[in-house]
């Protein structure tokens, strides 16, 4: 990962990942992650492949990877430099993952990087509840900070296992910096003087509030609450120029644009007090209500996009780590960036901002004269301005691209396939599949996401879909001569295998992760890229029409992103108990593929596949 210094007197010593005193405390206990056996991962690329290709073109395709592994020949001698540089870094992968898929990325944040997680709306409709429960989440997650800090975050466990928390002291204090080829990410959370600011955004106006008195004590519900008011009463037009959209650029043009607005000292200081400030606080005007079934889609959207440039998205800085959005209608969430964030070190943070908001204010406000919050200003010349309104159109389009389709599925939860031994994750990606099949008339590449946190710096793995035995359990399961018995027994050896699949990643054992690192390898050693990664095979397996994402939280909160392919899906799915919530997202230039009917296509799979479990005749 990239970090640079980007703020000499407010950051004098900027991040080395996680100080020597929380070290044990963050990833001392935990193993390297290992490079896995060439053969192994060759093996399983090749049967990744066998669902997705057609025979001639997989034989061509495993003579090339036989004469990639062959003994002696290239295959060996990257992976023997892999091994090498696993024994010489914390994480033979982190660092080079995230500069591949993030950083050198060029694609604008919004949408098609960034995640949003959509919670249960709070039950209020009015600016001065609004400004209560955010003054409460702005205490809950420093309070949370401040367990982190003291070392009182219990280390999470999966399968028995402590993960790696160095992820953690990333949430504050860091942001995404645009840069011409690739960006990087910078972090003042360490330094001896880390901020004590965050940035709170009204009527795209960014206001700079000190959280923390004089004496470092952190400041009270009351105190956050009153200052909340006065940035209220200072924004109650919306700015004719939103700053923030420049931020839902392509990155290069971001980059381009951010270099012209730092010439200006007055942009310099505003920018950085963004950058630098502990995580964002987004004050937004209502969502627009329809009916309760769209009001979640929109709600997600909001929290994803903000809804456009005639709505809340000027009150976004999609660069940051952490943006938490409060609406005037009860509806949040929060917006993050994945260079430095993940899923579950989010919902955790989460889990704490809601047990904390059912406890009374703990403390009374002392009686000290606070300082105003500070708004911030900018210098809006002709160029930026320009920059501005291009800015605008072309998020306003992408917006007006995406369909979001959220839902929540009662016919049954986690706890059903768990009754018939099933995995509840390995159990919905099947469902997937068969969803996809049925729309589509083909399987396609499928991506989930397994994490690497039982491992030192260790992030995420992909696991793939569809199997073999997804395949054959896909072709026969509409196929009214297969018997009940045979298409149940197809359905169990399609949920075990992607369950083994899932066992293999968790243990370090993914195909992905290495067959990048073999590429990225083979450049570092001045190589010119191995054939396998050329092979129109490669495309095809890497062409992920299906996104997907589990977020096992214990609330009914919902994830959404964007697909990662202009023909592809994005499904995210919270298991509870009794229910499932859903998001579906695609985009609308696509004439083959539509968020509505795959999310009907999912409600309908389910269904099914409870009456082949449960039948009810």
């Amino acid at each position: 990962m990239i970090f640079k210094n980007i703020h000499p007197r407010t950051c004098r010593a900027w991040l080395s990942l996680v100080s020597p005193r929380q070290e044990p405390c963050f990833y001392s206990t935990v193993p390297p992650q290992p490079v896995p056996p060439l053969a192994q991962t060759l093996q399983g690329y090749l049967r990744a492949l066998e669902p997705l290709l057609p025979p001639e073109e997989l034989n061509h395709t495993r003579r090339m990877v036989q004469e990639f592994g062959r003994p002696g020949g290239l295959g060996p001698q990257l992976q023997e430099g892999l091994e090498r540089r696993a024994r010489h870094t914390k994480n033979w992968i982190t660092d080079w993952w995230v500069q591949w898929a993030y950083l050198e990325s060029r694609q604008p944040l919004a949408v098609h990087s960034n995640p949003a997680i959509s919670l249960p709306r709070r039950d209020y409709n009015d600016w001065r509840s609004q400004l209560l429960f955010a003054s409460k989440l702005i205490a809950a997650v420093l309070d949370f900070r401040a367990k982190m800090q003291n070392g009182q975050l219990p280390v999470e466990y999966m399968r028995g296992k402590p993960l790696c928390m160095e992820l953690y002291p990333l949430l504050f204090s860091s942001c995404r910096i645009p840069g011409p080829k690739h960006d990087y990410v910078a972090h003042c959370g360490n330094s001896r003087r880390s901020p004590t600011h965050i940035t709170v955004v009204r009527n795209y106006q960014f206001f700079q509030l000190e959280v923390y008195n004089s004496d470092g004590s952190r400041m009270t519900e009351s105190q956050i609450h009153s200052q909340l008011h006065r940035i209220r009463s200072q924004s109650w037009k919306t700015d004719k120029e939103p700053m923030g959209i420049l931020t839902s650029e392509h990155r290069h043009t971001w980059g381009a644009a951010y270099n012209r607005l730092l010439r200006d000292k007055l942009n310099q200081e505003s920018v950085r007090m963004i950058e630098t400030g502990l995580f964002s606080l987004c004050l937004d005007s209502p969502v627009m209500r329809i009916s309760d079934e769209k009001y979640a889609s929109r709600k997600a959207a909001q929290i994803l996009h903000g809804g456009g440039t005639y709505s809340n998205s000027g009150n976004r800085w999609f660069d940051k780590t952490l943006q938490f959005v409060v609406g005037e209608d009860g509806s949040w969430g929060i917006l993050y960036e994945q260079a430095t964030a993940e899923g579950p070190p989010i919902t955790n943070l989460l889990h704490h901002i809601l047990e904390y908001c059912e406890k009374p204010d703990p403390k009374r406000a002392p009686l000290v004269p606070l300082p105003m919050p500070k708004k911030l200003y900018f210098h809006i010349d002709r160029d930026i301005k320009r920059d501005i309104e291009q800015a605008k159109q072309n998020l306003d389009i992408l917006i007006n691209d995406l369909d979001v389709h959220v839902f929540n599925f009662k016919g049954f939860g986690k706890e059903l396939p768990k009754e018939h031994n099933m995995s509840p994750n390995s159990f919905i990606q099947v469902a997937l599949q068969l969803s996809y099949y049925r729309v589509h008339n083909e399987v396609c590449p499928a991506c989930d996401i397994a994490s690497q946190r039982m491992f030192r710096g260790g992030r995420t793995e992909y696991i793939r879909s569809p199997t073999n035995q997804a395949l054959k359990f896909i072709l026969a399961f509409d196929d009214q001569s297969v018997s009940r018995e045979a298409k149940l027994q197809l359905l169990r050896e399609a949920v075990d295998a992607y369950s083994e699949l899932t066992t293999q990643a968790l243990r370090g054992h993914g195909i992905d992760r290495h067959l990048l690192g073999l590429k990225l390898q083979a450049i570092e050693e001045g190589l010119s890229i191995p054939k396998i990664f050329m092979d129109t095979a490669y495309g095809v397996a890497t062409h992920w029409k299906l996104r997907t994402g589990q977020v096992p939280a214990n609330t009914d909160s919902v994830m959404c992103f964007g697909p990662l392919v202009p023909d592809g899906y994005a499904v995210c799915y919270n298991p509870q108990a009794d229910h499932v919530h859903f998001s579906v997202t695609a985009f609308n230039c696509c004439e083959e593929t539509n968020a509505e009917t795959m999310a009907r296509t999912v409600k309908e799979t389910l269904c099914d596949l409870q009456e082949l479990l449960q039948p009810t005749v």
